[in-house]
């Protein structure tokens, strides 16, 4: 019952764009709600600012270029910054070569940063972002 919560926080921005596996891109991509990337993007790729866009990067994506969006979660290679106003989640196979920019990050064994990892605090009054169920929270 408490873990379907957690399920549905995480499906809010669903995907609505996907590069796939066998897909390359040349150029900046500006994008909003959610992008899958499975192929290779040879330029930068930013969200609109909505605070919700969400950039999710498969273990055989790859992006050359700067990227800067609210909520992202890699498990690719990234060569240049990283910009998470919100939460970065590097998973066991992601590789960046650049500084990550993050408000919360979460960092699996495997994952591989070159570059610095910059804390850039949220907002006062912001509300802050917990990666884990809280037993007291109502599901809504």
């Amino acid at each position: 019952m408490w873990g379907n919560a957690r399920k549905r926080k995480a499906t809010r921005t669903r995907v609505v764009t996907l590069i796939g596996q066998h897909t390359q891109i040349m150029g900046d991509i500006r994008f909003s709600e959610g992008l899958l990337i499975e192929g290779t993007v040879k330029g930068n790729v930013f969200a609109e600012n909505d605070g919700r866009s969400m950039l999710s990067l498969s273990e055989s994506g790859t992006i050359e270029g700067e990227v800067s969006v609210p909520y992202v979660w890699l498990n690719g290679v990234v060569v240049g910054d990283v910009h998470s106003s919100e939460h970065v989640e590097l998973s066991s196979k992601a590789r960046v070569t650049g500084n990550v920019y993050y408000s919360l990050i979460e960092m699996a064994i495997g994952a591989e940063v070159n570059g610095k990892l910059v804390h850039t605090p949220q907002p006062e009054g912001a509300p802050l972002a917990l990666s884990h169920v809280d037993p007291l929270e109502v599901p809504d």
